[in-house]
């Protein structure tokens, strides 16, 4: 397979509509090498037919063990991939794998979910500090992220 640039791109998010989301991205990753980085289960397991994909048990949000886990598991998968660019649409599974990411030079670029209107997901406000692109869909998010850019809806 000829990849351009030899560049290579994570797509790293949860299951369910932020996957649905990636996947309608793909004419933009789909050229270059690239892996996804999401949660283990059955979505993972179809997706390794046909992709290359990265998968880490899910973080519990009151689970203190599983954050640590999920810690160390984005790290590792971070070090043997090392990634060039990560394109996230979220959720909380992504935060450690896009820290970790960033830090070892790759770029991040996050997209605020469709289904946010108002409100910022917490994913999204962890992650914008660290972005180099940080994308919503809808205006009245800008308040939250100014650096951010308005496309309209993407998906």
């Amino acid at each position: 397979m000829n990849k351009k640039n030899n560049i290579k791109i994570c797509v790293a998010c949860s299951t369910g509509g932020h996957m649905v989301q990636a996947k309608q991205l793909a004419p933009v990753y789909e050229k270059y090498d690239h892996f996804f980085f999401t949660f283990s289960g059955g979505v993972a397991d179809e997706m390794k037919k046909t992709e290359r994909v990265r998968s880490i048990p899910n973080i519990v949000r009151r689970n203190p063990i599983s954050w640590i886990v999920g810690a160390v598991l984005s790290g590792y998968a971070v070090l043997v991939e090392r990634p060039d660019v990560v394109i996230s649409t979220g959720a909380g599974i992504v935060v450690y794998f896009c820290v970790f990411a960033k830090l070892l030079g790759a770029k991040l670029i996050f997209i605020e979910s469709m289904a946010r209107v108002e409100r910022p997901t917490l994913t999204g406000r962890l992650l914008y500090p660290f972005s180099d692109l940080f994308i919503v869909q809808w205006p009245d998010l800008l308040k939250y992220f100014p650096g951010a850019k308005y496309m309209g809806r993407l998906f």
